[in-house]
């Protein structure tokens, strides 16, 4: 993310509310490492999304330290400006100029933090960090209070208790702020025009990569840094592996097309899927089952407001799946022992949503003490029912390899919900439209 894009007062004031959560003690938040690929090639860069909420700043090799109490600081550990390095991988913050642009209250040499720490750990009662993220980082840890617990015979004390701050941080993720939700509407809208992109482009005879690569293109022509995830494009029986990401069979007439793909920008995720004919119109069956899928995801985004239970919207659509089944003779009982004995499970087995933010599986618990979450606005999630037909000898032909998902990203306000995405087409009429057009 650009970083005039969000004020440093954004992340100022959320690091404040990290240290009144924390009481006292100290936090050490890292962001993430750079990866190699192969030799000296790495990975693209992508930061840690906890250390990012904090501080805004997308630099590898960054530490965030948060001192609370009575007098709280927070200082950040970065690269040093270095003319060599920057000739070859592109100009530094440097310490000086990230105090001041990110608005730290002090800033200091990444290579220095092995020294500052037990220092800045001395005499705390309390150490937050990622616990378990990482087990280089955790060694690392560990030897900073090695190096406090050396100084006992001083009068020095470590900290005695250590909490996983990710735990803090993601509550304080969980509820999204008008900053947060206006990049999740343009991550939305951005995924929304690549998906009409694809039912625009889409042939009989190409290869799911290149209904791929128009994605990636509105992706990017738009602004978006990558995508969220691994694209799905998922022709025919593919659309019943749930995470296919192949991408590369051929589409033909008569199957359908499953999408689900989202963009990545500035730091916020979309995940939205879409399923639509190759040919220029659903196959009975297809658009049987379709409506069942349909109908599901509108019962559970009737469902998501202030107030309600997490899972009362994938109740909703299980429901209207079940049902569903039963009157296409795929399932038999009655409606009230198929969801008892979860007879539905062979053809929906996944859950109806999940959290979505910084990342596409976002921070943020589902229960709490035994009982569904509470939705409150601000959250924002996914809403996702499916219908996954594998062949089998016991099923008829006719519904073999009907793959159906449709996938929107929804937040949560008083009154209900507002569905980010619901520019991307999903209405039988509507898609077949823009088939028909396409041809």
């Amino acid at each position: 993310m650009r970083p005039e894009d969000f004020p440093a007062s954004v992340y100022a004031a959320r690091r404040a509310r990290l240290a009144a959560a924390m009481g006292e003690g100290v936090a050490a938040i890292p962001t993430a490492p750079e990866r190699v690929r192969n030799r000296d090639t790495r990975y693209p860069y992508r930061h840690d999304s906890h250390f990012y909420y904090l501080t805004g700043f997308a630099e590898p090799e960054a530490v965030l330290v948060l001192v609370a109490g009575a007098e709280p600081k927070s200082v950040l550990f970065c690269r040093p400006r270095d003319e060599a390095r920057e000739l070859w991988d592109g100009e530094r913050w440097g310490p000086e100029r990230a105090r001041e642009r990110f608005g730290f209250d002090e800033a200091q040499p990444i290579g220095t933090l092995d020294e500052a720490m037990p220092q800045l750990l001395a005499d705390r009662a309390v150490l937050y960090t990622p616990f378990g993220a990482d087990a280089a980082w955790d060694a690392r840890v560990m030897r900073w209070l090695e190096a406090v617990r050396a100084r006992a015979r001083a009068g020095v004390h470590a900290p005695e208790r250590l909490h996983d701050v990710r735990a803090l941080v993601d509550e304080m993720r969980l509820v999204k702020d008008a900053h947060e939700l206006a990049r999740l509407r343009r991550a939305a809208a951005v995924s929304a025009a690549a998906h009409r992109r694809a039912m625009a482009f889409v042939r009989p005879g190409l290869r799911e990569y290149e209904v791929e690569a128009e994605l990636l293109h509105e992706f990017r022509r738009a602004g978006a840094q990558a995508p969220a995830y691994s694209p799905i494009v998922a022709g025919g029986a593919n659309a019943c592996v749930l995470h296919y990401v192949a991408n590369d069979a051929l589409l033909h007439e008569g199957e359908l097309l499953l999408v689900d793909a989202g963009c990545e920008l500035d730091g916020y995720a979309a995940d939205v899927t879409r399923t639509f004919p190759v040919g220029r119109a659903f196959r009975p069956e297809q658009r049987d089952v379709y409506e069942i899928v349909l109908a599901a995801q509108q019962a559970a985004i009737a469902r998501v407001r202030a107030g309600a239970a997490w899972n009362e919207p994938h109740e909703a659509a299980l429901r209207v799946l079940a049902q569903g089944l039963l009157d296409l003779g795929l399932l038999a009982g009655s409606l009230d022992e198929v969801l008892e004995k979860e007879t539905y499970k062979r053809f929906y087995m996944h859950r109806t949503g999940h959290w979505l933010g910084m990342d596409v599986h976002d921070a943020g618990e589902y229960k709490r003490e035994g009982r569904w979450r509470t939705l409150a606005p601000g959250m924002v999630h996914t809403v996702e029912p499916g219908l996954y037909l594998r062949a089998a000898p016991d099923l008829p032909e006719r519904f073999h390899g009907i793959g159906v998902r449709i996938e929107d990203d929804v937040v949560v306000t008083e009154s209900g919900c507002e569905v980010l995405s619901a520019a991307a087409p999903k209405a039988v009429a509507d898609i077949e439209a823009i088939r028909r057009d396409a041809f």
